[in-house]
């Protein structure tokens, strides 16, 4: 088991930067990064406008910049197959992991931001496909570094909303905000409170260890039913609106509420995961504010709606949270991210998190034939510039 807690600070920006100048035979201008994040609760609520309570976690994604001749922009990855390569003055999207770089590239654009051509390197040690937001971390990190690169100003805030719409809007994945805000706007020893109707945050202290259990099952947004549950959702907002046409999203709708509204039974079981799981962060936030540590009954209770009522857990999910609940010392467990695969957490004391580790992985490869990644970690800082250009 690797732990978290030791930053990788120096070994990010210089890989990114060595990578940058075998590349393109020369040092970058600006290296930028940003953090991984795991949700402790809230999932499927930031598109509904509901809350969500991430942390940014030490894994970091970093990118090293500078302009490129010529009519095209070039990307090279460390861990990604392909050489990208894109038009920074029309960017346009091709089906390869460059597209989340120039998603932020046509983002900045419409924004009225002139963008040069572009060379970049990315070197990152966010596992990707395992719900930790490597997307985010990577946009983030490339909005960063653009704005460095070129004298521009915007907030880590307003980086965060740009780089959300670069995904939802030109990759094509229909997430909510909370990716790209941890990923920018974490804080060390904090987890971040966002309001997804909103977009205010605030910091909660947070210094409990977390363990992240990788199940080695890769999923895609892209190919998973993860646009489905966003249209269902939408649908069962629009006929919460018959009933009541004051409601503004569908987090706002109280349980009781979507009880009665006589949805479809798809769609009723999707909104009442959706209004449940938002009262569950405030609880969540409210015990945090008490001193008290991570309540593991309301993450229990949430892996079981994400379970059974928006259906996006998976047997090695379930059973990692099953087995977890039975180490000693243990007091929750869920899935965290969007779920069909990837990680889950638990929460307890950190020695006996350190414990239970590695007896969960070896039962874990026994029953599945996967080899888990699993790690501590706790909350960090997100989104920074790690070598600025010389001016």
């Amino acid at each position: 088991m690797t732990s978290d807690t030791v930053t990788t600070a120096a070994r990010g920006a210089e890989g990114a930067s060595a990578l940058f100048e075998r590349r393109f035979g020369r040092a970058p201008a600006v290296i930028a990064s940003a953090a991984a994040r795991v949700n402790l609760i809230g999932e499927h609520t930031d598109y509904n406008g509901g809350e969500v309570l991430p942390i940014a976690i030490a894994r970091r994604t970093y990118v090293a910049l500078g302009t490129a001749d010529g009519s095209a922009s070039h990307a090279v990855s460390a861990t990604e197959k392909g050489e990208g390569s894109f038009d920074a003055r029309r960017p346009a999207r091709g089906g390869g992991w460059w597209d989340y770089l120039a998603g932020v590239v046509h983002e900045l654009e419409a924004a009225g931001t002139a963008v040069p051509q572009l060379a970049a390197a990315v070197w990152s040690d966010v596992p990707a496909g395992a719900g930790l937001s490597s997307s985010a971390a990577l946009e983030v990190a490339t909005g960063a570094a653009i704005e460095t690169l070129i004298g521009e100003g915007r907030s880590l805030k307003e980086m965060a909303l740009l780089c959300q719409r670069a995904e939802s809007q030109f990759v094509g994945v229909a997430c909510g905000i909370m990716d790209q805000f941890a990923a920018a706007l974490g804080r060390e020893g904090h987890a971040l409170h966002v309001w997804c109707d909103t977009a205010e945050t605030e910091h909660v202290p947070m210094h409990d260890a977390v363990l992240i259990f990788d199940t080695a099952v890769p999923r895609s947004l892209r190919g998973s039913a993860f646009n489905t549950r966003r249209a269902e959702c939408d649908a069962a907002l629009a006929l919460l609106r018959e009933r009541d046409p004051e409601l503004r999203t569908l987090a706002d709708a109280e349980p009781e509420f979507v009880r009665q509204a006589g949805l479809p039974d798809t769609l009723a079981r999707r909104a009442l995961h959706v209004s449940e799981e938002t009262r569950r962060v405030r609880a969540t936030v409210t015990a945090l504010k008490a001193g008290g540590s991570l309540p593991g009954p309301l993450l229990l209770a949430s892996h079981a709606s994400l379970r059974d009522l928006y259906e996006c857990s998976s047997p090695e999910l379930d059973w990692f949270v099953e087995r977890a609940m039975k180490a000693p010392g243990v007091g929750g467990a869920r899935l965290t991210g969007a779920g069909w695969g990837g990680c889950a957490i638990a929460v307890g004391g950190e020695d006996a998190l350190n414990a239970a580790a590695p007896e969960i992985a070896r039962d874990y490869e026994a029953r599945f034939g996967r080899v888990p990644r699993v790690w501590l970690t706790r909350a960090h800082a997100g989104g920074r510039v790690d070598v600025s250009p010389t001016r």
